[in-house]
């Protein structure tokens, strides 16, 4: 009988042990980090025409202008907050992150990255102790209730559409540049500055030593 209690747990033991292994890959595979390559990518960048203080600056009214509270504002960065309650007793908040950086000659490269925290009500009622004689302390619910969020979950936004959007409202703002500050292309600039008329045709022709000069 023994035995045959130890075979089983010779068999069994590989399998447990190759069930655990099958986990911990499964387990370090399903990590969400693990899926990052930090290939070249545009989901959360972009490039404007324009200096860092500007790009900040269009990024603000973006936000502004679909109902985000801007906690933070500057030159270089800009953080903005929204809520939403999809459920009674479920409430969103999604955070935008914006960073400008030059990248000289009146070009900026804008980073944005949007968090999305989720926040389910809590309710807890108060309760009192009463001394009963004989008895000793009871606890009775009173009137008064608590309530609380929790946050259950937080997670970076990647969806590409959230950003496309963003981008494109961002470049709605962008101010144009003026006529001053623009590059003019060859073409215009052959059709203000024609090329000089030729310079044989355009000489006087002088009398020449044959003809008689008048009396």
């Amino acid at each position: 009988m023994r035995r045959v209690r130890f075979a089983s747990v010779l068999i069994a033991l590989p399998l447990a042990v190759a069930l655990l292994a099958g986990c911990g890959r499964n387990a370090r595979a399903d990590l969400p980090f693990m899926g990052e390559s930090f290939d070249s990518d545009d989901t959360y960048s972009r490039i404007y025409e324009v200096p860092p203080a500007q790009a900040c600056g269009s990024a603000r009214l973006a936000l502004l202008g679909q109902g985000y509270a801007v906690g933070k504002a500057s030159d270089d960065a800009v953080e903005a907050t929204k809520n939403f309650q999809p459920e009674d007793e479920v409430h969103t908040q999604l955070s935008v992150r914006v960073s400008c950086v030059s990248r000289g000659n009146d070009r900026t490269l804008l980073f944005v990255s949007a968090l999305l925290d989720r926040y389910v009500l809590r309710k807890s009622s108060n309760s009192a102790s009463v001394g009963v004689g004989g008895i000793g302390s009871l606890s009775l619910p009173v009137g008064s209730r608590e309530d609380s969020l929790v946050r259950t979950a937080s997670s970076t936004v990647q969806d590409r559409g959230f950003y496309r959007r963003f981008f494109e409202r961002v470049g709605y703002y962008v101010p144009a540049p003026s006529p001053r500050d623009r590059t003019p292309s060859d073409e215009e600039m052959r059709r203000e500055d024609p090329p000089p008329a030729d310079l044989k045709a355009a000489d006087t022709e002088l009398p020449s030593a044959a003809t008689p000069l008048p009396r």
